[in-house]
């Protein structure tokens, strides 16, 4: 895969090749394997989803402005904010609704390895849990190495579960969840992050790291 970031805005890039879709469509299989619908979420987002949910580091990084209407909008910094609204209102009545996205996410953070303004988040949610989908059983930590390491059989050993870890998103319970890391990475080593939260459980992988390791 070639990267090219000649003329791009800092902290994007242009990519040449397959291995970034050919890694996201072996995870939508396996994901609708696993009975979870993929959902489509608009990347242009009122600001007030995510105020006092993002925390204080993702709130000073969004890309934020006005539109015509003089209405205070973003760039989506992320979506569990956006399915913890909707279980909260569409999707009130249903119960382990299973859902998954692939979305593009912009954050003014400082580019670096594995690290861009604009990158693809791979996000697994279960709305309005009826059981605890993060204990054993029903193991969510579980179905994220799967999505990492190619059903388990491949790249194991780079990654990393830490559970009980504190989270910079205001909406997990406690603020605390749990992180799979890569020491390869090095600073930026977090890929994949997740925990439970009002209205759902889940977690979301930084795609752009991960194809830095597999």
């Amino acid at each position: 895969m070639q990267e090219i970031k000649n003329d791009c805005y800092k902290g994007t890039r242009i990519l040449l090749g397959n291995k970034k879709s050919d890694y996201i469509e072996k995870c939508r299989q396996l994901l609708i394997s696993k009975g979870y619908q993929q959902i489509e979420i608009p990347i242009i987002q009122l600001q007030d989803m995510f105020k006092n949910k993002v925390g204080e580091e993702n709130n000073n990084m969004m890309f934020n402005f006005q539109d015509r209407g003089k209405r205070n909008i973003c760039l989506a910094p992320e979506y569990t904010a956006v399915i913890q609204n909707l279980a909260k209102t569409r999707f009130k009545q249903e119960k382990d609704l299973m859902v998954f996205y692939i979305q593009e996410c912009f954050r003014g953070e400082r580019p670096q390895a594995g690290r861009y303004r604009q990158f693809t988040q791979l996000g697994v949610e279960i709305i309005n849990p009826t059981v605890d989908f993060l204990a054993p059983g029903f193991n969510m930590q579980w179905l994220a190495m799967m999505l990492l390491t190619e059903d388990l059989t491949k790249n194991k050993d780079k990654f990393e579960i830490k559970e009980n870890v504190a989270r910079g998103l205001d909406y997990y319970e406690q603020g605390r969840g749990f992180e799979i890391t890569c020491e390869e990475l090095g600073s930026s080593k977090q890929v994949c992050g997740g925990g439970a939260y009002d209205g759902g459980v889940g977690f979301a992988i930084g795609i752009d790291r991960v194809l830095n390791v597999i």
